[in-house]
């Protein structure tokens, strides 16, 4: 059964359950095909307050700032502005603008491009805030804009999108706010929103809604109806597996990477999108090119990962079964920790400890590890990664996506 022959009630009245079973105060879901978008929202912006969310609520996305910034760098390489695999200007040796849209450039998630590079470029995927600011940077150097004027000027305006942010420049534009669910109680509590420098923007500043997601995705898929901001050519190469040959993969958070979208598959079929979360807020989008179908979901709770899961299963359902990376789906009974897995790993100015006491196997700040085989893990509820022995011992640990290395290990 289709899902969008489902009545558009049905729609929200779904929504409205997941999101009453999880705890989210406010979402909204986009979902479009066969030409036509359905969309719902739920709830208030603010847990306790009277603001209704509307389709025009803008929610914090968080890292699906990204696909954003990949676009307006890839209408820049279409101009001859920029190239994906020439040397950029004032760039890192070595560095190019794919290994930066596809998280392969080594670099550290976050901090600043003295710090040392986890892997060295081209062997891994490591997810990288950092290398999205930079990419910032360089629309800013070609354009002569800010990245701020950039993305509203030639991306956001042109689609149709009223521009607004979650930190940073100020907008009309009402935005929700995001909210920490305590796991036992249900307890839901407002939580602000970090405030970013100027130069982090590029990779999480954008707050839109689900239909503006749904936009990107038609922009992505040449929707005829949208202006033509970019070559067939160009919207191809941006969902191309960047992976081939790459030792390391995006374990935890995709089954591929492309530039500026992550690759999830399902049934035979490619998914391309994103994921983004704020302080309290989880953001999702995907798009499937052959049948031009697009799904979107933005909520203003930490819980909203476990409400677009249990979404991906219910639309199957009805015949639409966006792809999503489920790691440790089959991964068998915990296992006992392997040996030496202890230690602090450390990825730029970050470190990740793990220690071994009491309970069991824990990842400081982040909760108890379970184990299962082939040194893959689970952090709390939900959360994959993996241990990854390069030389007979384990040097490095994969969470969500981002490596880091054993501290006093040397560098690869």
């Amino acid at each position: 059964m289709d899902v969008l022959a489902l009545p558009a009630t049905a729609l929200a009245g779904l929504l409205a359950e997941l999101a009453r079973e999880h705890h989210v105060p406010g979402a909204q879901l986009a979902v479009r095909h066969g030409g036509r978008t359905v969309s719902a929202g739920y709830g208030v912006e603010t847990h306790g307050g009277e603001a209704a969310v509307t389709e025009a609520t803008a929610f914090p996305l968080g890292s699906l700032t990204k696909p954003f910034t990949a676009t307006l760098a890839a209408m820049l390489a279409d101009d001859g502005d920029l190239t994906f695999d020439g040397p950029l200007p004032g760039g890192v040796e070595g560095v190019t603008l794919r290994g930066l849209l596809s998280h392969t450039s080594g670099l550290a998630a976050d901090g600043d491009v003295r710090h040392p590079a986890v892997l060295r470029v081209g062997r891994a995927f490591s997810y990288s805030n950092l290398g999205y600011e930079l990419v910032g940077r360089l629309v800013g150097q070609v354009t002569g804009m800010t990245w701020w004027e950039a993305v509203e000027e030639l991306l956001l305006t042109p689609l149709g999108i009223e521009a607004s942010y979650a930190t940073g420049r100020r907008t009309g534009r009402r935005t929700a706010t995001g909210h920490s669910v305590h796991p036992a109680t249900g307890r839901v509590v407002p939580v602000a929103q970090e405030q970013e420098t100027p130069g982090q923007a590029p990779s999480g500043a954008l707050a839109l809604s689900a239909t503006d997601l749904v936009t990107l995705a038609r922009l992505h898929l040449a929707d005829p109806d949208l202006p033509v901001l970019l070559d067939r050519r160009t919207l191809h190469e941006l969902r191309e597996d960047q992976l081939a040959g790459i030792e390391i993969g995006p374990y935890g958070l995709a089954d591929g990477w492309c530039l500026g979208w992550s690759a999830h598959h399902r049934d035979g079929l490619d998914w391309y999108g994103h994921d983004g979360t704020g302080e309290g807020t989880s953001c999702h989008l995907r798009f499937e090119p052959s049948q031009r179908t697009v799904v979107a979901l933005t909520t203003n709770a930490d819980t909203g990962l476990a409400l677009w899961r249990d979404l991906t299963e219910r639309l199957a359902l009805h015949g639409i079964a966006p792809g999503d990376h489920r790691p440790l789906a089959g991964s068998g009974p915990p296992v006992a920790p392997p040996p030496g897995c202890t230690g602090t790993y450390v990825n730029g100015g970050s470190a990740f400890e793990v220690t071994s006491g009491g309970g069991g196997l824990c990842l400081r700040s982040a909760g108890p590890i379970t184990c299962y085989r082939g040194g893959v893990f689970e952090i709390g509820e939900g959360h994959a990664g993996r241990f990854i022995t390069l030389g007979g011992d384990i040097d490095l640990i994969q969470v969500s996506g981002r490596l880091a290395r054993r501290a006093g290990s040397p560098g690869a």
